[in-house]
C-alpha cells in the first residue's frame, strides 16, 4: 500500500453556497447513523441477522469568535419566523498548508436550528465564542 498523508483537523471552512466562505473554530458533528433492525429467520434457529433501517445525519455545530457580522444570527432568524432557509453547503478540509482542497462534505438542504450565545464573564479575558446548530438532510463527500 502507498504511503499517504494524514491531514489535520485545523484547516478547515465553510461554503455556504455561492463561493461564500466563512471560517469557524470548530465544526462538529460530521455522522452518519443506520438504525439496525434485528430479524429471526425462520428455522435458522436461534441467530439473529441484522438489517440496514433508517439512515439519520446529526446535526452540525458551528463555533466561532462574536465579530459584527449578523449573517449567521440572519439566518438563523429567518428559521425563527418560520421561513426555514435551506442551503446546500459544503465542509472543506484543506492541506496542511492551507492552500489545497482535499476533501469536502456537502450537505443537503441544511438550516439552523440552534443558537447559544457567547458566555459572559466580567472576570475572564476569552474570547465570545457563539454556537450554532444546523440540522440537514443529507451527507456526501467529495
Amino acid at each position: 500500500m502507498a504511503e499517504q498523508n494524514i491531514y489535520r483537523a485545523y484547516n478547515f471552512v465553510l461554503d455556504l453556497g455561492g463561493g461564500k466562505v466563512c471560517y469557524f473554530t470548530k465544526i462538529d458533528g460530521l455522522c452518519v447513523d443506520i438504525e439496525t433492525i434485528d430479524f429471526r429467520e425462520g428455522g435458522a434457529g436461534p441467530a439473529v441477522r441484522k438489517l440496514a433501517g433508517r439512515v439519520s445525519y446529526n446535526n452540525i455545530e458551528l463555533k466561532w469568535g462574536l465579530t459584527e457580522s449578523t449573517e449567521m444570527w440572519d439566518w438563523l432568524m429567518t428559521a425563527v419566523k418560520g421561513e426555514v432557509s435551506r442551503r446546500n453547503i459544503s465542509i472543506i478540509l484543506r492541506d496542511n498548508d492551507g492552500k489545497r482542497e482535499v476533501t469536502r462534505w456537502n450537505l443537503d438542504n441544511a438550516w439552523p436550528c440552534k443558537w447559544r450565545g457567547a458566555p459572559l464573564d466580567a472576570l475572564c479575558n476569552e474570547v465570545a465564542i457563539e454556537t450554532l446548530h444546523l440540522a440537514h438532510e443529507g451527507l456526501t463527500r467529495a
